[in-house]
């Protein structure tokens, strides 16, 4: 280790030290599990840099330590070093900046593919929601952040980025390059599906989507439409703000959602009377591929009997992440609040279970011949392979049908 590491180090520990002591001698109770933090903290750091077998590099440990540190609150926190983060900022601050039309997570220590947008470099690629992504760029996604990860992802239009993907079933990763590209957003897909249903398909609930599914329901009533169903299938993207506002097209009355967290307000969001545009049926949509601002949606359909949720239980991901930049250049992408459910469980961890519970027909790979196939993982909380093409096959879309047309569902 050279001399200025060693410094850096030393100082590290004296300033825990001093905060240590400084907290103890207080004796704030407050402070009390920080100090106890803080101070094992410092003596892990001490020991590694005496007793490793090799002289450490300590920069590169203290940062895996924070990744970790971040990683183990939940998911979507994320750590970014200083380099991490000017390269964030520059891709964000870059309205040509391409992307992947994927929306990812954590599962099982490595990233995991929740939805992937209709005809995005992801979908052109191959890529399934389910996938597993052993690595990104030649960089592995045991030891990396979300956060990092969509650094990865992104980047100029034209340019690919390499990932190993395991697919459900299988053992051995499979290399795929996903060409970048500047994407717009995705728009409804709309489908009749009787003379008297309409599905509206929401691949995200980008700003302005509420508008527009307002539009939808007012020129389906004029053209003698009742019934609805709306597809969150897939969808992963979008504000929770737009998903409050679609549900306030559909429900009269009651609480929506609400917001809180240590530091921040609690908010209850509530319908209004005055919104509400579609009185008739509706039904929603669900799988394991739905998740954050559609989990909202559907919850709040669910939870005040407006309608049907079929599918399978969602992925569970409705939070409000805040960048919160260091003094070195670092930042953190720390989740700061949590949206709950009228019953008060929070969606993060519950998710949304339907009134109406249908699993998809999983894609069967038996007939790969890769005899080193492993076993397809429990599936409770793994997105599954993603809205077919809506049809009497679609075991999901074909129950919210039968549920439609039965003669005693009646509007809410």
């Amino acid at each position: 280790m050279n001399r200025s590491a060693r410094i850096g180090i030393i100082a590290v520990s004296v300033v825990i030290f001093c905060y240590a002591g400084l907290g103890h001698v207080l004796g704030h109770a407050t402070d009390d599990k920080a100090y106890k933090s803080l101070t094992v903290y410092a003596e892990v750091l001490q020991k590694i840099q005496q007793d490793y077998v090799d002289d450490p590099n300590m920069r590169t440990v203290t940062a895996g330590s924070l990744h970790g540190l971040l990683e183990s609150l939940d998911a979507q926190s994320s750590y970014l070093t200083p380099r991490e983060y000017d390269e964030y900022k520059k891709k964000l601050q870059n309205s040509g900046t391409g992307e992947t039309g994927l929306t990812i997570s954590k599962r099982y220590g490595y990233v995991i593919v929740l939805s992937v947008l209709p005809d995005s470099p992801g979908t052109k690629a191959g890529i399934r929601s389910g996938d597993i992504f052993e690595s990104i760029g030649g960089f592995t996604t045991r030891d990396m952040s979300v956060g990092q990860a969509l650094n990865l992802l992104t980047g100029q239009p034209g340019t690919g980025v390499k990932v190993a993907v395991i697919r459900r079933g299988k053992a051995t990763p499979e290399e795929v390059d996903v060409v970048r590209e500047k994407m717009a957003t995705p728009k409804i897909i709309t489908q009749k599906a009787d003379p008297d249903i309409l599905v509206l398909r929401l691949p995200t609930l980008d700003s302005g989507r509420a508008e527009e599914v307002r539009n939808r329901l007012i020129d389906a009533e004029k053209q003698g439409v009742h019934k609805v169903i709306l597809d969150v299938r897939e969808c992963g993207r979008g504000p929770v703000s737009e998903a409050i506002s679609i549900a306030r097209l559909f429900v009269p009355s009651g609480m929506l959602t609400t917001l809180r967290g240590q530091t921040v307000s609690t908010q209850v969001f509530s319908a209004e009377p005055k919104q509400v545009v579609w009185k008739n049926p509706v039904a929603v949509l669900v799988d394991a591929t739905t998740s954050g601002a559609a989990e909202v949606l559907a919850s709040a359909i669910l939870a005040n009997h407006r309608g049907d949720v079929v599918g399978e239980r969602t992925f569970g991901l409705a939070s409000e992440q805040k960048l919160i930049t260091m003094d070195d250049g670092a930042a953190l992408i720390l989740t700061v609040a949590n949206y709950y459910n009228p019953g008060g469980k929070p969606i993060l961890e519950e998710g949304v279970t339907p009134s109406e519970v249908v699993r998809a027909v999983p894609e069967d790979d038996s007939d790969s011949g890769d005899e080193d196939a492993a076993p397809a993982p429990d599936t409770s909380k793994e997105p599954g392979l993603g809205p077919r093409p809506l049809s009497p096959e679609d075991p999901i879309f074909h129950r919210a049908l039968d549920l439609l047309k039965s003669p005693a569902k009646k509007a809410a």
